[in-house]
């Protein structure tokens, strides 16, 4: 089995915050790799100002070279707008690999937003990035009052592969202030500097053309 983190989001656009929680969760919970799931489009998201999926693919694919981070746009293949469909249809075609899901603590706080958030929990381990400013809401949320009896202690984090969902645990890192929000004030149509590109994704080896539009709800 080999170990997977699971970070979705919409990289629109990827950036070096992303990239730096990510390798300090590869490192925190012990995983081969970790995959980032470049949504076509997210149903809690509008849809305007949201780069084509090939633009943001191809931004999560540059910032996460020479790393063990692998960017897929593979929700676009699968048909799948929310998360726990995405999440079955993983577990199911990648019998080989053991999957932990990764958000930060913002996606926390509006969990109960999610479709079945709790068979997200119930399908693998979560684990949850401290984020500045969205630390003391997340675990005041609604979800965490169904989930606060699953968490698990911090200095246990490594051995996620031996543990029965639902589980949780909280990873704490130096704070990275960086955001796709304040990359786009400073370059609305920064997309458009990947014109011509059709990146080919690592999981379903297919290419997307910069023309394909984004399938949001």
């Amino acid at each position: 089995m080999i170990p997977t983190g699971l970070l979705g989001g919409s990289f629109n656009p990827a950036h070096g915050g992303h990239r730096a929680i990510s390798l300090h969760a590869i490192d925190a919970l012990g995983l081969d790799e970790l995959w980032w799931l470049v949504s076509p489009g997210n149903p809690l998201k509008p849809a305007k100002g949201m780069a084509p999926l090939a633009a943001r693919l191809a931004s999560a694919q540059r910032m996460a070279r020479r790393s063990p981070i692998r960017a897929t746009g593979i929700e676009a293949e699968l048909g799948t707008r929310y998360t726990i469909d995405t999440l079955k249809k993983l577990v199911r075609r990648y019998p080989d690999h053991q999957f932990i899901w990764i958000m930060g603590a913002d996606n926390l706080a509006q969990l109960p937003q999610w479709r079945d958030w709790r068979g997200i929990a119930r399908l693998m381990p979560i684990a949850v990035i401290a984020r500045p400013g969205y630390n003391g809401r997340a675990h005041g949320a609604k979800a965490m009052g169904w989930l606060r009896r699953f968490v698990r202690p911090a200095d246990q984090k490594r051995h996620w592969t031996d543990w029965r969902p639902p589980a949780l645990v909280f990873l704490r890192f130096s704070p990275d202030v960086r955001s796709a929000t304040a990359l786009r004030q400073a370059n609305p149509r920064w997309f458009e500097s990947y014109a011509g590109r059709a990146p080919r994704d690592p999981l379903t080896h297919l290419r997307l053309a910069m023309d394909e539009r984004n399938e949001t709800a």
